[in-house]
């Protein structure tokens, strides 16, 4: 198993804990975390996949991800208070899981031979669509249609990987490029208070 695979389940681990999060503040039963813990860790990638006519889709053909959301959820109800303690890490894998999911998603749109800009849309709906079908499932204003810089980063990010692999850059570098780049504008945001302006 690559660092990649690695890297991409604990992103599921972690937006199924943040999912199971969201269930518990709206006092949801047991099914309910389940079902919103999965479709914010898979959410995205499903509907990536169901666009792209790449079927079946990811997660019926790997079984690893859905025990991965299971664990997730037993773990955040079994340990809640340390989940609680727990957020700062939460949102640093959180962070980190969007970077992997931004690439996994431009890349696999690319290896389709789908037009550029549409691999960079795939790369953002990977990474951010699953947190988008959670807060909407939960009555709450999804989280990229607020103040923070969590999109774009998205966004910049995957097209970054686009113009790298244009310029027929390795593939790593491309990889990681595209990783670190969300990675660093979602952090610089947090840490500068960087948003996007409101409509008035």
């Amino acid at each position: 198993m690559s660092l990649i695979n690695v890297l991409d389940l604990i992103g599921t681990f972690v937006f199924a804990i943040s999912g199971t999060l969201a269930a518990r503040e709206k006092k949801l039963d047991i099914f309910g975390a389940i079902f919103v813990a999965s479709v914010t860790a898979i959410g995205g990638g499903t509907t990536r996949d169901s666009i792209l006519g790449a079927t079946p889709v990811f997660w019926i053909m790997d079984p690893n991800y859905l025990i991965i959301i299971t664990v997730a959820v037993a773990f955040s109800v079994l340990f809640k208070k340390i989940v609680a303690q727990l957020r700062t890490t939460l949102f640093l894998f959180d962070t980190l899981g969007i970077g992997v999911f931004t690439f996994i998603g431009t890349q696999k749109a690319m290896l389709l031979g789908v037009p550029p800009v549409i691999c960079i849309v795939m790369g953002t709906f990977t990474a951010v669509l699953g947190g988008v079908i959670r807060d909407t499932l939960c009555n709450d204003v999804p989280l990229i249609f607020r103040e923070e810089i969590y999109a774009t980063a998205c966004l910049v990010g995957g097209s970054v990987f686009v113009i790298l692999h244009q310029f027929n850059i390795d593939d790593t570098i491309c990889t990681w490029t595209c990783i670190t780049t969300v990675i660093g504008i979602r952090l610089l945001a947090i840490k500068y208070h960087l948003t996007l302006p409101k409509l008035d």
